[in-house]
């Protein structure tokens, strides 16, 4: 199997499968790679917050699904540690957010992500930063059992 291929395995079939909220979020996988992972969702009008424009947490849950999706690709648990998200335009019901997270820096025990969250104008709608703890556990991509 690949890098490329276990990947693609343990984002789609060991964490997606079994991630109800980013389901809810509507999150679709368009890529994953070792160290990578860019999702689409589209904003719907439960996600407004009193000001009618997308609630933050929207914006940083969907990085937050792109970063997991790319601290896991390389076969070792990640769990994450520390993040911090920067808004920098307002996204509306009906807009087409991305999130595209890039490794960073990998050592045996600490990753570090980037994830560029953009509307469908191609536009920066947020920054989002992360870093994880690599627990040693490998993935059994073998078996198809999530944690």
């Amino acid at each position: 199997m690949t890098p490329s291929e276990k990947a693609e395995k343990i984002a789609k079939t060991l964490m997606f499968k079994h991630d109800a909220f980013s389901h809810w979020l509507g999150i679709e996988i368009l890529h994953v790679g070792p160290g990578s992972c860019t999702v689409r969702s589209e904003v719907r009008y439960e996600m407004m917050n009193g000001f009618n424009i997308c609630h933050g947490g929207i914006t940083f849950s969907i990085a937050d699904s792109a970063f997991a999706f790319a601290s896991n690709s390389h076969g070792i648990h990640a769990v994450s540690i520390e993040t911090s998200i920067s808004h920098t335009k307002s996204v509306h019901t009906g807009d087409i957010i991305t999130a595209t997270a890039v490794e960073k820096n990998l050592t045996t025990k600490l990753g570090i992500y980037e994830v560029i969250v953009t509307n469908q104008h191609e536009a920066i709608v947020a920054i989002f930063k992360g870093t994880v703890f690599r627990t040693g556990k490998e993935w059994d991509i073998d078996s198809g059992i999530h944690l």
